[in-house]
């Protein structure tokens, strides 16, 4: 049998009240289940063969995106992703790209 992952959408919201029912969570909690939802948006946008995808962390206190660029990090060091930079139009934004 074959397996799918849906298509993810292009811009991904990263913050916590993104997540259903945020407020029964713990602040580590809720970064975890951010990076959570990275991870599967990004390896279905890998899997689907897109060329970028957008994670919005936002400003805050700089935790999330602390993570998330630790998180992109991991990927493009084992080759997974091209490269990632903040995006030019809102820098709450990090772009990712997967392939040429």
């Amino acid at each position: 049998m074959s397996r799918t992952l849906p298509r993810p959408p292009k811009v991904v919201d990263l913050h916590a009240d993104s997540i259903s029912d945020f407020e029964d969570y713990e602040q580590d909690e809720l970064l975890g289940l951010s990076l959570e939802k990275l991870r599967d948006n990004l390896d279905a946008a890998i899997y689907w063969g897109y060329t970028q995808i957008e994670f919005i962390h936002g400003k805050g206190k700089g935790a999330l995106r602390q993570a998330v660029y630790d998180e992109l990090a991991y990927y493009k060091g084992s080759g997974t992703i091209v490269s990632y930079h903040p995006s030019y139009r809102n820098t709450d934004i990090v772009v990712v790209h997967i392939g040429l």
